[in-house]
């Protein structure tokens, strides 16, 4: 079954497509927001399989929403449904990380196609992705394996929030990942003060797997977050 999250504020036409996709074979699970604050919050929760948005929202509207769903999910797919579709629309859509649109007015068939289209597209560069090295200076790090290798052959086993952390720093070397964000994916509280002490620890260790190559470091950027840099 696809869970779908639909963030849309006309409540009329969010009932339509929600029994549309619920009654089709193979089934459906969508779950409702109103606005893209509100789309935002449900997506931490359930983490869906895809999400189809409105643009013009009250409250928060579907760019700033799939803006801060970027910053820390890569992965998910994303479409935007709308009635209005200019080329400028299009771009600054595209240039935030949406997958594709889809405009209103639209058949829950045509929504189903398209979403079955992402879902496969995903599948297809997940497969892919699972041979996927990262190198930053005399370390490669295998995400699917959780391993971190050193061109001298040692290798450290690492656990999943370890490579997760590292994976997001290997993937932007001498660049700053913010401190919310990597709080955001990896800690699943709403205890700030836990999950920045637990994230200086997480650091901490980091640095001492990435010992070995002296020209390599994890550095805190006070107030921002952290960056991995290769001097």
């Amino acid at each position: 079954m696809i869970r779908l999250l639909l963030v849309e504020d006309d409540a009329n036409l969010s009932y339509i497509i929600q029994g549309g996709l619920e009654d089709m074979i193979g089934g459906y699970e969508v779950t409702i927001a109103p606005n893209g604050k509100e789309g935002l919050e449900t997506y931490r929760q359930m983490k869906p399989d895809i999400i189809v948005a409105d643009i013009e929202m009250p409250v928060m509207d579907g760019y700033e929403m799939v803006r801060r769903i970027r910053e820390i999910d890569e992965e998910i797919p994303i479409l935007f449904s709308s009635a209005r579709v200019s080329p400028k629309d299009v771009v600054k859509g595209y240039e935030l990380g949406v997958n594709n649109y889809i405009k209103k007015p639209f058949l829950p068939e045509e929504l189903d196609a398209h979403v079955r289209a992402l879902l496969r597209m995903k599948q297809g560069t997940t497969e892919k992705d699972k041979t996927r090295t990262l190198t930053v200076g005399e370390y490669t790090l295998e995400p699917e394996q959780a391993t971190l290798r050193h061109s001298s052959g040692s290798q450290q086993l690492l656990t999943p929030r370890e490579t997760g952390i590292l994976e997001l720093l290997f993937r932007k070397p001498e660049e700053v990942v913010r401190r919310e964000i990597i709080l955001d994916k990896f800690w699943n509280t709403e205890d700030d003060y836990f999950a920045s002490r637990s994230l200086d620890v997480f650091v901490t260790k980091l640095r001492k797997l990435l010992s070995q190559d002296d020209a390599v470091s994890i550095k805190t950027v006070k107030g921002i977050g952290l960056m991995i840099t290769v001097s």
